[in-house]
């Protein structure tokens, strides 16, 4: 899958919609740093928006859309109708020479009171959709291990992890640090998602490097016995200024294999859709316009 524009990659139409939630088995995973990677090669063929739904000061996006001049999260009231030109201009944009993509974060001030957030991944699907944008990148913060267990356990049974994976094309990623301790965490996070029923076959896993070097043999024995049970494996390798600077590192610095790494993760992600929902991907249902607001005559 090449780029070439916007029909970088074949399959993707205008009205086709692809969901992309970002997860992890534990803090520490690369979840944002994959989200950032990711939506930086989808927006090469797609309109592409990331939605960060970690709590502000608990996420590395505020600090990346400090003076971009987006309202963010906080322009957006859950009780009213929001415009398509209103969601869009609460979105900060990174401009880059392979396409436009946007954020989604609540980028206040530190000491402003904490944002009740959406919790229904379907009020997400629901947001990207009314904005018009074709790729939703989710970087979520719920373990999901964890997550499905609880849900196991309560008397709704409500599980994030299973409602981000239910909504439509969806192709979940799921992040571990290439280490012993983050391998046991996801092969337990895939124990769990094999027991509860869901979308191993479409899942993509990210495996990223703390160092540079040869991966570790846990890692890659995890990586053989994955690839027979998902849709793809990933090696994020190891670089220096992504480390140092995160989300702010500047494109042009990070590494050629780096760039590679997350081409390699578009083009797996973009596979598993069509796989599992047509080649090319059929459109998605489009949100109904608000309608005009009736004056009566006075």
């Amino acid at each position: 899958m090449g780029k070439k524009g916007n029909s970088a990659i074949p399959g993707f139409a205008a009205a086709s919609r692809l969901v992309v939630p970002v997860m992890a088995a534990t803090g520490g995973s690369a979840r944002s740093t994959v989200a950032h990677l990711l939506a930086g090669e989808l927006a090469a063929a797609a309109d592409t928006v990331v939605v960060d739904l970690a709590p502000r000061l608990a996420s590395p996006w505020p600090a990346w859309t400090a003076g971009l001049q987006a309202g963010g999260l906080a322009d957006l009231p859950h009780d009213v109708p929001l415009t398509r030109a209103r969601i869009r201009a609460a979105a900060a944009v990174r401009r880059s020479s392979e396409g436009d993509w946007a954020v989604l974060t609540d980028g206040r001030e530190w000491s402003a009171a904490p944002l009740s957030l959406p919790v229904p991944a379907a009020a997400w699907y629901q947001l990207a959709a009314a904005g018009g944008w074709q790729a939703l990148v989710a970087d979520t913060a719920h373990p999901v291990a964890h997550d499905l267990l609880a849900a196991r356990c309560a008397d709704d049974g409500v599980s994030l992890t299973r409602a981000w994976c239910e909504l439509p094309f969806t192709v979940p990623v799921l992040c571990a640090q290439a280490t012993a301790d983050g391998i046991q965490a996801l092969q337990q996070a895939v124990m769990v998602l094999h027991a509860d029923g869901l979308p191993l076959q479409r899942t993509v896993v990210v495996l990223t490097a703390g160092t540079d070097g040869r991966t570790p043999a846990v890692a890659r024995a995890a990586a053989t016995m994955l690839s027979a049970r998902t849709a793809a494996v990933v090696h994020l390798p190891h670089d220096v200024d992504i480390r140092t600077h995160g989300l702010q590192a500047q494109p042009a610095r990070i590494r050629a294999r780096t760039r590679q790494a997350a081409r390699d993760l578009a083009t797996a992600v973009l596979a598993a859709a069509c796989e599992s929902f047509g080649d090319p991907l059929p459109d998605a249902a489009q949100p109904a316009p608000i309608p005009p607001a009736h004056v009566p005559a006075v």
